[in-house]
């Protein structure tokens, strides 16, 4: 099946090159002894734009003319598929092998491997291998939620999507319409920034909160796509990385050394606790919940009451 089918698209992509007039679809099917085997019209037709759409995905520039009595043709023009020379020194080659080796864990290394296989055909000299040169380097983002193939090609396609997501001080996930803007790993996490159609603001999520499978709305943006998503700022502010404000814990005596790191003032006040003061931003009170009974919120209010939130959100379950 494999060899008819690269038969056939060769057969198809050869027709396209060599006419120098659009071709309609009767007469490619006239000329390509596969297509005359298609059982019935909508046989054919499927058949017909699976090919299309392969070739076009192998980079085959194909053109779809339509002529004065409205019948549709296409042609790849030679011109239009024609590379200029590729020249790559040792340094660029292995930049590019760096970068392919990177997706080695994703769902995106077949296409990876793909691009690099082009190069090939295009021209990349033969002695040089971008997978051995400065072999000691050996990048790594791990992708690990299935959530992140379908918004990765979301965000390309400019899709809205629609998933169940679970906020950090919710004890169940709740449905969210977004449309997605960019992707973007942050400290081991990867991270999607988008516009909360529900909320009517941009959002981000974390790929790991997200739970189910994500699908695809069949509808266009109805937000504009800002020029520059800052999603590593936007996560930093909500994790408290960006303080501007100064909360007062109480700490218990040899713990949470990770608080203590962060202070700005140390008081011991005795009986096995000390007194803390630490910068407060977004994303505070998830961190204070790690440390347990070990710690106590005294100010201000808010964080105490965020705390207290998310606490009894982990005794429900």
């Amino acid at each position: 099946m494999a060899i008819a089918k690269a038969e056939r698209l060769m057969n198809l992509a050869l027709c396209l090159l060599g006419t120098r007039r659009p071709l309609s679809k009767r007469e490619l099917r006239e000329s390509i002894e596969a297509y005359l085997e298609a059982g019935s019209d909508d046989s054919f037709n499927r058949m017909f734009e699976r090919d299309k759409d392969d070739l076009r995905e192998l980079g085959l520039v194909i053109e779809t003319v339509e002529n004065l009595d409205g019948e549709v043709g296409y042609l790849a023009r030679r011109d239009s598929n024609r590379l200029p020379p590729i020249t790559l020194d040792a340094e660029e080659a292995a930049a590019l092998g760096l970068a392919a080796k990177v997706w080695q864990q994703a769902r995106l290394a077949g296409a990876a491997s793909g691009a690099l296989q082009k190069l090939r055909a295009a021209g990349l000299p033969e002695d040089v291998d971008p997978y051995e040169a400065h072999s000691a380097l050996e990048p790594r983002i791990p992708v690990h939620e299935a959530a992140f193939e379908p918004l990765m090609l979301a965000c390309r396609d400019r899709r809205p999507v629609l998933f169940d997501y679970r906020k950090a001080t919710a004890a169940r996930p709740e449905p969210r319409h977004v449309e997605p803007w960019a992707l973007e790993c942050w400290r081991g996490h990867w991270y999607l920034a988008g516009w909360d159609r529900d909320r009517g603001a941009e959002r981000v999520f974390r790929l790991s909160r997200i739970t189910g499978r994500v699908r695809s709305r069949g509808t266009r943006f109805t937000a504009p796509v800002p020029d520059v998503v800052t999603v590593r700022e936007t996560v930093a502010g909500w994790a408290g990385e960006i303080a501007d404000r100064s909360a007062l814990i109480r700490l218990r005596s040899g713990a949470g050394y990770p608080l203590r790191a962060k202070a700005t003032a140390v008081r011991e006040l005795g009986d096995g606790w000390d007194e803390l003061e630490i910068p407060y931003g977004h994303g505070l009170d998830a961190w204070l919940v790690e440390f347990g009974p070990d710690v106590v919120v005294l100010e201000p209010a808010e964080l105490r009451a965020d705390v207290v939130d998310r606490l009894r959100a982990v005794a429900k379950g």
